[in-house]
């Protein structure tokens, strides 16, 4: 099913026929694997190997957990921390603002309060103190008692600070994986996957992921000293709903090691053993199994409004805590300052989105500034962006002559390379990130310079060689094929995220026999094929683009839609409905 143009100006593509001998590869599996067309079309449409595909339809942790060791500086890292342990002494955590450094953050609290280790958590105030270590924190938690302190999701690129910690007697373990460049900060160990130097392979992981394999060579390092010759040891196990919430909520692709993590965490999850998860996903009002969806737009939008709107160490605290009432308290703060971020967003974004239309014609990567706007959502408004016009998104408030600004990138181009280079052609102050996402710093008088700069980078990628955006479908579904059961099938897909996306499938000639806005943009509409079976659909956010003005005067003309297919359990019902994608005009 062919479409050159839709009402998003996107080309649909079938992700298979872009894969060379597909539909002998789709046979092999269907019948290798006992799998359905659908299944199997999907796929080899990822471009998946026949020899991967068992361990991505069942990933078992068992099978894809490296040794630790394999990354640089573990064995130096964990030999140390051991050391404290093993004379008693106390742990400091200096952890990132983010979902991805709470959950670090809550993974070790929680794995050294099981073997009796105090810990002291120290996260920095986005707005007052901005990203990663700072002297004053580092300091805070050696006066707090702490013989080592471990940066969690930061560190890489703090070469000032802790050279003036190291120079002030602190011991500093660095566990990242942001983007290094060649030299590293001074610390006693630089445990980080995308360093130059580090041949592991694992740069696809969250500093989540990273975190839980130092735990794994702690914990075997502790077994081998004797630590639990008296003592239980614990289960590891029971820390993977902090790595999935982490993995999933910081972008990284959900292949090889991520997919194992996310989908074991998943099950850990549904145990409902964490009291803070718990009673987030009470508040939140999830009443379902929770999936990858609810971990990356539920749960994890809550933990991170603290970092951006309210206190930083909220989630970190809220997700190692055993205190029930505690829990109920912080999960009510988070959800609190959740709302009060949207209504921030959304006068932000309404800026932001009048001064990227001004020059989206000329420029390939969308830089958008402001006054004042609140540093904590500059990140999210920046992906608010790349989804809506589907370039690179850089956001910059300033304050004064000093900006700190935010990027998300789309699928193939390096932002957080881009962002390091403007670093060291001094164009930005400071900065770092990773592929689809980076932070920085900038002068006002550089900010047109920037632009330049950053534009002229992708004019130099290959992607700027593209001339149309593309929409990947996994295949074709008549109205009548769409039950419960097509549900059932899709979920040997799962967890969905980065690098494995949900499947969108093209539906064929449907006509409108019912639109209305409901919530705050959403089009709801019902939709009747030509043999007569019916479909509910719904667009978000589309009331005022060209897919939701045309579902709503469109009444008995016959559209082709390209969506996902998901359960519709509203009141009680156990339907089926279409997440609409995009929408052309039938033949």
């Amino acid at each position: 099913m062919d479409v050159a143009d839709s009402l998003s100006n996107k080309k649909w593509v079938q992700r298979a026929e872009k894969i060379p001998y597909s539909e002998r590869l789709i046979e092999t599996v269907i019948q290798k694997y006992e799998l359905p067309e659908i299944i199997a079309r999907a796929v080899i449409g990822r471009n998946i190997s026949l020899e991967q595909i068992e361990p991505y339809l069942y990933p078992k942790l068992k099978q894809l957990l490296p040794d630790p060791l394999i990354l640089k500086d573990m064995q130096k890292g964990i030999s140390q921390l051991a050391n404290v342990i093993m004379s008693g002494g106390k742990i400091g955590l200096f952890a990132d603002y983010d979902v991805d450094g709470a959950t670090s953050a809550a993974l070790f609290i929680n794995f050294l309060k099981k073997i009796n280790i105090e810990t002291t958590l120290y996260i920095p105030d986005r707005i007052a103190e901005g990203y990663g270590p700072n002297i004053f924190g580092l300091k805070q938690l050696a006066n707090d008692g702490a013989d080592l302190i471990l940066t969690l999701d930061c560190g890489i690129s703090a070469f000032k600070v802790l050279n003036e910690a190291a120079g002030a007697g602190l011991s500093i373990i660095v566990i990242d994986h942001h983007m290094a460049e060649v030299e590293l900060p001074r610390a006693t160990a630089v445990i980080n996957p995308n360093r130059i130097d580090d041949t592991s392979g694992l740069g696809f992981l969250a500093a989540v992921g990273v975190s839980f394999l130092f735990i794994v060579a702690l914990n075997r390092q502790l077994r081998q000293e004797g630590w639990y010759k008296d003592k239980v040891e614990p289960a590891l196990i029971e820390l993977l709903d902090l790595v999935a919430l982490g993995t999933v909520c910081d972008v990284v692709p959900l292949t090889q090691l991520n997919r194992a993590f996310v989908s074991q965490g998943l099950k850990v999850i549904a145990s409902r053993g964490n009291v803070g998860l718990r009673v987030l996903s009470e508040v939140a009002k999830i009443d379902q199994k929770t999936d990858s969806y609810q971990l990356g737009f539920v749960l994890g939008p809550r933990i991170n409004a603290g970092g951006r709107v309210g206190m930083a160490d909220i989630g970190a605290r809220l997700l190692s805590t055993n205190d029930l009432s505690l829990a109920a308290t912080l999960a009510k703060t988070l959800d609190a300052n959740n709302t009060v971020r949207k209504e921030i967003e959304a006068s932000v974004l309404k800026e932001a989105i009048e001064q990227a239309e001004v020059r989206i014609q000329n420029d390939d990567v969308i830089l958008v500034y402001g006054e004042k706007w609140h540093p904590g959502v500059i990140g999210i408004i920046a992906a608010r962006l790349k989804e809506k016009f589907n370039k690179p998104a850089c956001v910059v408030s300033f304050d004064g002559v000093t900006g700190k600004g935010s990027g998300r990138s789309i699928p193939k181009w390096d932002l957080g390379a881009s962002i390091i280079a403007g670093v060291q052609s001094n164009i930005l102050t400071v900065g770092g990130g990773h592929g689809m996402a980076a932070g920085f710093s900038i002068q006002r008088e550089r900010i047109e310079e920037f632009r330049t700069f950053i534009c002229s980078r992708f004019k130099l990628s290959s992607l700027n060689e593209a001339t149309s955006v593309e929409l990947k479908l996994d295949g074709v579904l008549s109205v009548g094929g769409m039950d419960r059961n097509i549900i059932n099938v899709l979920s040997l897909l799962e967890p969905y995220g980065s690098g494995n996306p949900e499947p969108i499938f093209a539906i064929p000639s449907v006509e409108i026999t019912y639109s209305a806005i409901v919530g705050e943009n959403h089009v709801r509409c019902n939709f009747r094929s030509p043999e007569g079976s019916t479909i509910k659909g719904i667009a978000f956010r589309s009331s005022d683009n060209a897919v939701g003005r045309t579902l709503m005067n469109h009444k008995g003309r016959r559209f082709n839609l390209a969506g996902k297919v998901k359960e519709d359990n509203w009141q009680g019902r156990e339907g089926v409905q279409v997440i609409i994608e995009d929408v052309a005009l039938a033949n």
